[in-house]
């Protein structure tokens, strides 16, 4: 962390907060740097003033999201900066160190609950159909078997990038069709699979995996039978975990719609799918693990919107009158 202009004093309290969020929170280390990035980001406008984090009022924080805005930055992103400076004034607040919390009051941006982009049921399709096919071809490498693997339950279990990147091979039970994700603060949560999914990560166990784990013994790149590099589920092909970086370059480069295609986006069109057919929100809130059922409100509007269209095509009065 870079040093703050108003001396140690900054730094210092960021620093106790992030290790709070380590060790207290069980945060990953991804969630903690953002949030420091976060917090040294408000804390350059607090000194603009030469004032300190611990005495930073109201009217900080909305020139803080204020500015934020000004320079274009999306509305969700301000307000996952706002949830931060949230969380660090509870955090002061609960420690006794400041009697009043700058964000009280604050409001969301209004755009904070839009539904998040998602692609249509035919674009998926297609991806995995193009993916697939190279999978099953009879010449198909470890890397096809893998990428193919990743797509299938990015979409099946609506997982995070950061949770395919932390799954062992041990989290994934094909004889019961689920598998066991580590979430947001360590949270674990069983993800079922279906048909597509487990067959695509079984041949990649089978025939593709054994391949990546060789190439990296060979390049000196693996260590011990029981590290953690050893038991991680998707493998590069110099036989290491691989990163998000990676991930999202691949879910890019596999995409058929113009290279628009993230794995967040395939996240969301997990969720957006299963809601247009039927599914409750409560079952998704458990799907993608989310630990507040209000997050997972954001695709309420896309249960109406097909309700609305079940209504129009079968209810006897539902249809739009058509002009003679």
């Amino acid at each position: 962390m870079q040093e703050l202009g108003q001396g140690s004093g900054n730094v210092r309290v960021v620093r106790e907060f992030v290790a709070y969020l380590r060790v207290e929170k069980g945060m990953r280390p991804a969630t903690c740097e953002a949030y420091q990035r976060d917090l040294e980001q408000f804390a350059e406008q607090v000194e603009g003033r030469d004032g300190l984090l611990v005495t930073a009022v109201q009217e900080d924080v909305r020139g803080f999201m204020e500015g934020l805005r000004g320079h274009g930055v999306e509305s969700r992103s301000i307000a996952r900066k706002l949830s931060c400076l949230r969380g660090f004034y509870r955090w002061l607040l609960m420690d006794k160190r400041i009697a009043h919390d700058p964000t009280v009051n604050v409001e969301t941006p209004s755009s904070w609950k839009v539904l998040p982009k998602s692609l249509a049921e035919g674009e998926v399709a297609e991806m995995l159909e193009k993916t697939g096919s190279a999978a099953r071809s009879a010449d198909a490498d470890g890397l096809a078997l893998r990428d193919h693997a990743i797509l299938e339950m990015l979409y099946a279990g609506g997982l995070r990038v950061g949770e395919i990147v932390a799954l062992r091979v041990e989290d994934v039970h094909l004889d019961q069709g689920r598998a066991q994700v580590r979430g947001k603060g360590d949270k674990e949560r069983i993800v079922p699979l279906g048909r597509s999914a487990l067959e695509a990560v079984e041949r990649y166990l089978a025939v593709g995996r054994p391949g990546l784990v060789l190439a990296g013994a060979r390049g000196g790149a693996m260590v011990q039978r029981t590290s953690t590099v050893q038991r991680a589920l998707f493998l590069s092909v110099r036989g290491r975990p691989l990163t998000r970086q990676w991930i999202w370059e691949m879910v890019r480069s596999a995409s058929v719609a113009g290279g628009k295609a993230s794995p967040h986006m395939l996240r969301h069109s997990c969720a957006t799918h299963m809601v247009e057919h039927g599914a409750d929100l409560r079952s998704v809130q458990t799907l993608l693990g989310h630990a507040d059922i209000a997050t997972t409100q954001v695709y309420t509007h896309v249960a109406l919107g097909h309700l609305k269209k079940v209504h129009r095509e079968h209810h006897p009065r539902g249809r739009r009158r058509v002009s003679a």
